[in-house]
């Protein structure tokens, strides 16, 4: 019968076959590291080298930026709308360059005969007081370049919109100035299209661009008015000019320090106009140096609106 190894062979024997499998994790984790080592170094390598080949192409460098922006940035909105909280709407709302577009402007900064004149238009016409301030601002600016007095600029918005930048005629004019943007798209071309006629600013300025034409077509302040409304061959404006130059009686009172009740009327006074006979009237329709008559409203070449 074959004897059974004894305890202390059994555990020789352990020894013997656990030497090759210890060496053989030892050299593994050796080789492991080794060959993790080396990459890391590769790695490195490869990033100096990508930073040294990219500085010298911004155009690259500006690609590669502008790509890893906007996938950070469809990641941010795509973990935004899927919030549904009341917090995750207005995440998602968010503009934080939005008071760019605003037409606005602190009223402390204006002068003082501006602060009055918005402070005035602002309680008679119930608008903010920052966007009139703006408008104001423009007016004084935009009038001293164009030689026109800006409360004349101002009365005109009021007449003709209240301050309403939206506003629209039933015959398409359009904006605080009411210029009539489908025939005058070419001034409306240097500020991006016709889309601009409701940008306040812009309509402020095209209108005095038209209102200068038509007091230089018209030779007097009064003319020019009713050519701008558009009734430059009626016997009648309406009262368009004398309602502006009321309201721009108010204004220079107010900028003059004066006191002037925001629910002061428009009161129009009476203008005696001679009547010219027929061939005076030919005469004064036709442009200085002959040629063919100024068409009707060149402002706005329809009727009263």
């Amino acid at each position: 019968m074959t004897a059974l190894p004894s305890h202390q062979s059994l555990r020789h024997l352990a020894a013997a076959l656990g030497r090759p499998v210890a060496v053989f994790f030892k050299d593994a984790g050796h080789g492991l590291l080794e060959v993790c080592h080396n990459s890391l170094a590769l790695v490195g390598l490869v990033v100096v080298a990508l930073s040294l080949f990219f500085a010298g192409r911004a155009d690259l460098r500006h690609t590669l930026e502008e790509h890893a922006l906007g996938w950070l940035q469809n990641r941010q909105v795509a973990r935004v709308e899927a919030d549904t909280s009341l917090a995750g709407l207005a995440a998602a709302l968010v503009e934080r360059d939005a008071v760019a577009r605003a037409t606005a402007a602190d009223p402390s900064n204006l002068d003082r005969q501006q602060a009055a004149v918005a402070s005035w238009l602002a309680r008679r016409y119930r608008v903010a007081p920052e966007p009139v301030s703006r408008l104001v601002q423009e007016a004084w600016q935009v009038g001293q370049r164009a030689k026109l007095d800006p409360t004349l600029i101002l009365a005109i918005m009021a007449i003709e919109s209240s301050f309403n930048p939206f506003a629209q005629s039933p015959v398409g004019a359009q904006g605080l100035m009411q210029v009539m943007t489908r025939v005058h798209d070419d001034k409306y071309e240097a500020f991006g299209g016709n889309h601009a006629a409701f940008d306040p600013v812009t309509n402020l300025r095209v209108g005095v661009q038209v209102l200068k034409e038509c007091i230089a077509r018209a030779g007097s302040l009064e003319g020019g008015l009713k050519y701008y409304v558009g009734a430059a061959n009626l016997a009648d404006d309406g009262g368009y000019a004398g309602k502006v130059l009321a309201e721009q009686s108010h204004l220079r009172s107010v900028a003059a320090g004066r006191n002037v009740a925001v629910t002061a009327p428009i009161i129009v006074a009476p203008t005696a106009l001679p009547v010219a006979a027929p061939a005076e009237a030919a005469a004064s329709a036709a442009p200085a140096g002959g040629g063919e008559p100024f068409p009707a409203a060149p402002a706005q070449q329809v009727a009263l609106r």
